[in-house]
């Protein structure tokens, strides 16, 4: 079947985008979904960092590719191995596929699954196939779900079913910025009732964080970022103190205001200099839990003698280390009874058409989640 999808055939386009155009929408091929695949209609997609990292070459993927990994659809067709979906289905993508059968998938870490992330780095779906084309050219696959496309073709292991009741711009979150945020707070970190936590990089996943850090009781919340239009809008979503990070005197504040430092830091911001700055703040003990993704070649330092005599840990969080299927419905009944208000980070609705437009106002800073209408 054919298809309206932003392909992307060219990185380090000059911004703005809007006039340099690196996401072209074209008129493009599906072919039919393999045994253990689905045609998905896709209803409502998320535009998220990563996206724009892969048109700014900072994560090089193989081109040309269509992109978009956050998205909700209703299922169309299956394959003939399919079982557990059927026509008819709403479901939320994942942006890693989990086979249910390695050794990270059996221990219960689906975000680390192996043949997942070896089909998401070929940019193929999980069975290896690449069912995008036009004429003779085939197109790579955005981590298995390309969804910025009217339709796409993706792997079973890829989706999560979810209830009919959310409406899709809303579902569309809990495939990337919701399962990320919340479950750093949730699944990566020690966090408790009564736990200070401070959040660095209040983009559309800091900003899910404070929300999931919110429902499970934190004490106090501060949330840090160089954005004062966001650190406004945190405390308007429940931030107990928000913090410039420019301010030469933010680590000193923090310190004096926690008695010495948090428990939990979530680092969202994906440079070295927001790992430093939370171990920094960090107290005699606690935690700093890296959920962002920097270049490749990015690295930080950090007092070695101090991670011994102050035990502190640091460790890093792909996908919320979540479970997908457990977690997205989780999150998706929390937000249906208004204890994860995550339509809230919604600041624009847009057509497929303006996608180039919607990467310089997340590159400016001035939308926190852009969706997708289809």
């Amino acid at each position: 079947m054919n298809t309206k999808a932003a392909v992307l055939r060219n990185m380090n386009c000059k911004f703005p985008y809007a006039q340099s155009r690196p996401l072209i929408i074209e008129e493009i091929e599906l072919l039919p979904p393999g045994p253990d695949e689905v045609l998905l209609k896709i209803k409502a997609a998320g535009i998220c960092h990563s996206d724009l990292s892969i048109i700014e070459g900072v994560r090089p993927r193989p081109l040309p590719m269509v992109i978009g990994h956050e998205a909700s659809g209703e299922i169309v067709e299956v394959g003939s191995n399919v079982k557990n979906f059927a026509i008819g289905d709403h479901v939320v993508c994942s942006f890693v596929p989990s086979c249910g059968e390695c050794l990270p998938c059996s221990i219960g870490k689906p975000s680390l699954c192996e043949p997942g992330a070896i089909s998401g780095a070929k940019g193929t779906l999980f069975s290896g196939a690449q069912k995008i084309k036009k004429d003779t050219e085939f197109f790579f696959h955005h981590s298995g779900i390309s969804a910025f496309s009217e339709y796409a073709v993706v792997s079973k292991h890829s989706l999560v079913k979810i209830k009919q009741d959310i409406p899709y711009e809303y579902s569309a979150l809990f495939g990337c910025a919701v399962l990320t945020g919340v479950g750093a707070a949730l699944n990566s970190s020690s966090l408790k009732m009564g736990s200070t936590v401070a959040i660095i990089g209040m983009g559309g996943v800091g900003m899910s964080a404070l929300l999931g850090c919110i429902a499970a009781g934190a004490k106090e919340i501060i949330a840090i970022d160089v954005n004062d239009k966001k650190l406004e809008f945190c405390k308007e979503l429940g931030a107990d103190l928000c913090i410039n990070s420019n301010d030469p005197e933010a680590d000193h504040k923090i310190k004096e205001l926690t008695h010495g430092g948090v428990d939990i830091v979530l680092e969202f911001a994906g440079h070295p200099s927001a790992i430093e700055f939370a171990w920094k703040i960090t107290k005699r003990g606690g935690e700093i839990v890296s959920a962002s993704l920097a270049k490749p070649n990015a690295t930080f330092q950090l007092p070695l003698t101090n991670l011994v005599t102050d035990e502190k840990k640091i460790s890093g969080c792909y996908m919320g280390s979540s479970v997908p299927r457990r977690d997205i419905p989780n999150y998706i009944d929390l937000f249906l009874k208004g204890k994860l208000p995550v339509d809230r980070l919604i600041t624009h609705k847009l057509k497929l058409e303006e996608i180039n437009e919607s990467m310089d106002r997340l590159k400016s800073g001035e939308a926190i989640r852009q969706i997708i209408m289809f």
